[in-house]
């Protein structure tokens, strides 16, 4: 099924942010869709009657062989490839993937693109739909863009009607109310020599908080706390991130415990093209979780929509029998493993606004419909050259009903090096959904308890 570049999805133009009415929540007539010919959050339910089926509610319940241990096994062991695209054939899908992806297959005769059945197995507890419905008629962007007015939780644009909404879906995604997981994240050098990084994260969303007071912090979305736990000279580093909704009124409030000297500081570094945690500069802070943060250095244009192979339903990325020699190769991590299915993605470009800086002049996104997550982006540097290529490995949390990253992987197609991050085949406890947290435990004060050395 081939889609135009400009977009016309529920019966809503996809434009972008070239006028006041851009701004406004869609009308109940449109909201009426949600559930009927578009999923709970907005994709279309129907399939495109050849390798994409429709959408009939996701992967609800957990497989056969799962021991509700967070140890997530693969549900679906006997699927087959069914054809790879490498250097062979690369310009005969070309239409199919991203500039980066094909950029990626022609730099290496070993990377290549395994193609599976699509399943679309993406699904999200009934309260995630609810506010999606709630919030599709009430919430409104702010007249920058920058934020958004009657808001609190869940999907806020889940009929997005330009590219700026696409990326708060995004940002706002649910992933579990209040988690701890514990990860392992390389930075390979060149020729595949690597350490690990191990963190342990803990993300609780401000509603999500067990003294949540919706007078309090009204301008955050949530709380993120990040500790290294390895290698020994890094152990008791920790990150403390208050994520506001609209980051000019309130710049994102962030601060690092530093165990060698026992001090906490404000960074405000932790943000835009920033370096990122322990990344050996291979990332900046924004390319965590594929991209986060404020959008406000950027403009944002509605591409379209597009079918696109992605990673999907990464199971194999997760298997506890695999050891991180096996995943992490030379170039790029091991595509044996992996596994790329025909979706649906929303296409968005983010343009660096003149007088901004950012060390990325332009980032093309590509967005799974049925999750809202970022699964692909391309970004260029002030040349207009093409310089990163990130990849997310999707997976289904089954046992919550949280779509999320196996791993996310950053790719310098410049240097020949990148960075894997979300690695938990050799963590213990890799994911603790459902956290009890309070507010207390997300202060500076709590910073230094929570460092140690």
């Amino acid at each position: 099924m081939k889609l135009n570049k400009t977009l016309f999805i529920s019966g809503i133009l996809a434009a972008t942010l070239a006028s006041g009415s851009a701004y406004a929540a869609v009308s109940q007539q449109e909201a009426d869709k949600l559930g009927n010919s578009l999923t709970p959050i907005g994709a279309e339910k129907a399939g495109n009657g050849d390798t994409i089926p429709a959408w009939d509610g996701g992967m609800t319940s957990s497989p056969s062989g799962y021991k509700n241990d967070g140890i997530y096994i693969n549900p679906f062991p006997d699927d087959k490839e069914l054809f790879r695209i490498d250097q062979s054939n690369v310009d005969q899908y070309a239409d199919k993937l991203s500039p980066g992806q094909v950029k990626m297959i022609k730099k290496y005769d070993d990377y290549f693109i395994p193609v599976y059945k699509t399943r679309r197995t993406a699904a999200y507890p009934q309260s995630v739909y609810d506010l999606a419905k709630e919030n599709s008629t009430k919430t409104n962007l702010i007249p920058s863009g920058n934020g958004m007015e009657n808001y609190a939780d869940g999907i806020p644009f889940p009929v997005p009607q330009n590219g700026l909404e696409v990326i708060w879906n995004h940002i706002t995604r649910y992933r579990g109310g209040s988690v701890t997981r514990n990860v392992g994240q390389v930075t390979p050098t060149a020729d595949g020599n690597y350490s690990v990084v191990r963190f342990q994260d803990e993300l609780t969303w401000r509603v999500a908080l067990a003294d949540y007071n919706p007078d309090e912090d009204q301008n955050v979305l949530f709380y993120f706390k990040q500790a290294i736990t390895g290698p020994a000279r890094l152990a008791g580093n920790v990150l403390l991130v208050h994520e506001t909704i609209n980051q000019v009124k309130e710049p994102r409030r962030a601060w690092v415990y530093n165990a060698g000297q026992r001090r906490v500081r404000r960074a405000p570094q932790v943000a835009y093209d920033g370096p990122g945690t322990a990344a050996d500069g291979l990332r900046t802070s924004d390319n965590f979780d594929m991209y986060n943060g404020s959008p406000d250095r950027y403009d944002w244009e509605l591409v379209g929509k597009k079918e696109m192979y992605i990673p999907y339903n990464s199971y194999e990325l997760v298997d506890r029998n695999l050891k991180y020699d096996q995943i992490v190769k030379a170039g790029h991590i091991n595509q044996e493993l992996t596994r790329y299915e025909l979706h649906r993605v929303w296409h968005v470009r983010a343009t660096l606004k003149s007088g901004e800086r950012h060390i990325y002049a332009t980032r093309d996104f590509y967005v799974d419909e049925d999750t809202w997550q970022a699964s692909v982006i391309d970004h260029y540097d002030g040349r207009g050259e093409l310089w990163r290529v990130a990849e997310a490995h999707a997976m289904q949390f089954y046992d919550h009903n949280i779509p999320w990253y196996a791993i996310e992987v950053l790719y310098d197609t410049l240097s020949g090096r990148y960075i894997a991050l979300g690695l938990t085949n050799e963590e213990e406890s890799p994911y603790q959904f459902g956290v009890e947290r309070n507010s207390r435990e997300y202060t500076p004060a709590a910073l230094r308890r929570a460092g140690t050395r």
